[in-house]
């Protein structure tokens, strides 16, 4: 298995003073996503929870929707013989009658750490058909169980502590109760760990339950969310203009900027018990 963190050599200098010294870095490295033996696509990330990544990715992109439709995950060996098995080729073989991705998913670029959605074959490949509506989830929750999210979920970040270079995604639930929490250097990823975890474990679709990041909310998080099921996004920063038209649209409620007491509501207030005034 890839280390989650590397050693490398720095050069610091602090109040005019140098020195070198070893730092703790977060691991970044490839991992192509093969099903059934076939490549797919090739993203960035940190290693660990390499299976929930492939299986949230497959989840994200309308593949997979339950357990049972995995008959197995697991490494394959290196590009060339000698290489043995690097643990960054994962293969998904999927169930009997479960259809395989369509080839419009194939991505003509390795997706990088930052972007998932790089490489998508066609804008119209963008947007992903969910399997589950959440416009109707009956998930209520207090704001101040809310804005204790980010300091509950900073708390659990082991590697970010020794690195200071790691995303991360928390699921709650509604009365604040950590679920899952996954790391990576890309935010998607670490999205697609928390999916990934909950489709193995037959949790698919999380009614009920709160998702939250710790860096901006995108559409392709707001789209993650709505694929697994999510009724709630909250981010620590801002989100983006499609991010707030994609959760509208599909009842999504989506926070931003949740920090200490405060927070903006894009969409969906009326999951806030009280309701805030507008």
């Amino acid at each position: 298995m890839g280390r989650v963190t590397a050693r490398r050599r720095v050069v610091r200098i602090r109040d005019g003073r140098v020195s070198a010294r070893p730092d703790t870095l977060a691991a970044e490295e490839p991992m192509e996503l093969r099903v059934g033996g076939r490549p797919l696509t090739v993203t960035m990330r940190t290693p660990g929870h390499d299976f929930d990544l492939a299986a949230g990715f497959l989840v994200s992109e309308g593949v997979l929707h339950a357990a049972d439709e995995v008959a197995g995950i697991r490494y394959c060996a290196g590009a060339t013989a000698d290489q043995g098995n690097t643990y960054n080729v994962v293969d998904v073989a999927l169930s009997p009658g479960t259809a395989a991705p369509d080839a419009s998913l194939e991505r003509n670029f390795y997706t990088t750490s930052s972007c998932g959605l790089c490489g998508k074959a066609s804008l119209d490949a963008v947007r992903t058909q969910a399997a589950w509506t959440v416009d109707s989830d009956a998930l209520r929750i207090a704001p101040d169980v809310l804005t204790e999210l980010p300091e509950r979920l900073r708390a659990e970040q082991r590697v970010f502590d020794s690195t200071g270079g790691l995303h991360a995604a928390g699921l709650f639930s509604a009365d604040g109760e950590l679920l899952c929490l996954r790391e990576d250097v890309g935010r998607h990823n670490a999205v697609d760990k928390v999916v990934g975890h909950a489709l193995r474990t037959g949790l698919l679709p999380l009614r009920g339950c709160v998702l939250m990041v710790s860096g901006r909310a995108s559409f392709e998080l707001v789209q993650k969310a709505v694929m697994a099921g999510i009724p709630m996004l909250a981010a620590v920063s801002a989100p983006s203009s499609l991010a707030v038209d994609l959760a509208a649209e599909s009842g999504l409620t989506l926070v931003g900027f949740l920090r200490g007491t405060s927070m903006n509501v894009y969409s969906g207030a009326e999951r806030l018990e009280p309701v805030p005034v507008a």
